[in-house]
């Protein structure tokens, strides 16, 4: 199945098994990529001796990006497992605080997706809410 044929599956079928052996399919195809990701990005973190002072300093701060790169993609890594757990219990593709449908069109742009974006959106604005009280 590709991404053609499932946009076109009625909402009748949603989340049929034929859906989440795809999502399932693409989360491990997701995960392998995001592990190889951040491996690249360990290796080419480059800890080579320089003697130019502003030369080391351009070193360390790529080295710095790099890591914060690394540890970005390796926060999905949860993610993915947590979804991948969904699927297996019948719960993916259903929004964990209302039960409603994710929708095939976020999941394929985010296949980690926890929540409609109805609530993400009502999520977002509580956080902000909060950060500007602070």
């Amino acid at each position: 199945m590709d991404e053609k044929a499932l946009l076109a599956m009625s909402d009748d079928d949603y989340m049929n098994e034929e859906q989440l052996a795809f999502f399932d399919a693409r989360l491990v195809e997701l995960r392998q990529e995001t592990l190889d990701e951040i491996e690249a990005s360990k290796q080419e973190i480059n800890y080579g001796r320089v003697s130019d002072v502003s030369d080391r300093a351009t070193l360390e701060e790529e080295a710095q990006i790099a890591l914060r790169l690394a540890d970005r993609k390796r926060q999905l890594i949860p993610k993915i497992d947590k979804a991948r757990q969904r699927i297996r219990q019948g719960e993916y593709g259903y929004c964990l605080e209302s039960g409603d449908p994710i929708g095939i069109k976020r999941l394929l742009i985010r296949p980690t997706a926890e929540y409609s974006t109805d609530i993400k959106n009502i999520n977002e604005k509580r956080e902000r809410r909060y950060e500007d009280k602070r």
